[in-house]
């Protein structure tokens, strides 16, 4: 059962206008509630349009020319986007905070994507970009998403348990034996939501990448296969880039003696 014979139904530009109706019914439930967010709809709408749209074109691009070195840079932009991204969603920003993001994403990211794509699919070549750049763009993504709930854990945890470490620290204890409590609240709260994902998938929600690998003929047990190996690439990614993160910024609170930093609470 290799795949369904049939045409995957094309979208016309004109589809996509219609299709904003759904935007416009949204905003109008949003105004009506007096939600305030009409605003945020419709630019978000616009910048989807205009964003995946761009990224459409320039994928064929990439995808004809296929060198090796622009699709690493087009995952390298992923990178940074996703980092400066995380970083904005903070109330703390500090100028340490985008490059720890992007060390912690890029390991967490970029061994995953080894083993999914040279070990388990052993694509040929290695910088394939019609798998190397949907693979990296899904794992980038959640690792975002883990990242920002991981430093936002990490930081009111500290704040909250401000008392309590200094206990410990006042008892003989390190930084890190203090920290270890935030630290763990961090890190499961980076994998909470890709757990609940993995709790349900299949039975509450169908992934994109599998449904649209079925739209576009596959057959439903392969695309079952790729999506089991996406799932636990995203968990791993996200434990790995978390376990990083909540490790490197729970030190701007702790001078090298081992003192909670003041300042900087």
């Amino acid at each position: 059962m290799e795949g369904f014979n049939y045409n995957l139904i094309d979208i016309s530009y004109f589809d996509l206008l219609i299709s904003l109706g759904l935007i416009i019914v949204a905003a109008g439930l949003s105004r009506f509630q007096h939600m305030g967010i009409e605003r945020d709809l419709f630019v978000g709408a616009i910048r989807t349009f205009i964003q995946l749209l761009a990224v459409g074109y320039l994928l064929k691009y990439v995808f004809a020319f296929d060198r090796w070195y622009l699709i690493l840079l087009i995952i390298f932009i992923m990178i940074i986007v996703a980092s400066r991204t995380v970083t904005q969603r903070q109330r703390k920003k500090t100028k340490e905070l985008p490059y720890i993001v992007g060390f912690a994403m890029t390991a967490g990211s970029g061994i995953t994507v080894f083993v999914a794509t040279q070990i388990l699919l052993q694509i040929k070549p290695w910088y394939e970009p019609h798998y190397l750049i949907p693979l990296a763009g899904m794992v980038i993504g959640n690792s975002m998403n883990g990242s920002t709930l991981a430093v936002e854990r990490i930081d009111s945890e500290i704040q909250s348990r401000k008392l309590e470490i200094e206990a410990y620290l006042a008892l003989g204890a390190t930084a890190r034996q203090a920290a270890r409590t935030c630290i763990r609240s961090a890190m499961r709260a980076a994998m909470i939501p890709t757990i609940n994902s993995m709790m349900v998938v299949g039975i509450v929600a169908l992934p994109g990448m599998m449904t649209g690998q079925i739209l576009s003929g596959t057959s439903p047990l392969i695309a079952v296969k790729y999506q089991i190996i996406i799932m636990y690439m995203i968990a791993f990614s996200v434990a790995i880039s978390s376990f990083i993160l909540a490790n490197l910024r729970f030190n701007r609170y702790f001078t090298s003696d081992h003192r909670l930093k003041e300042e900087v609470l």
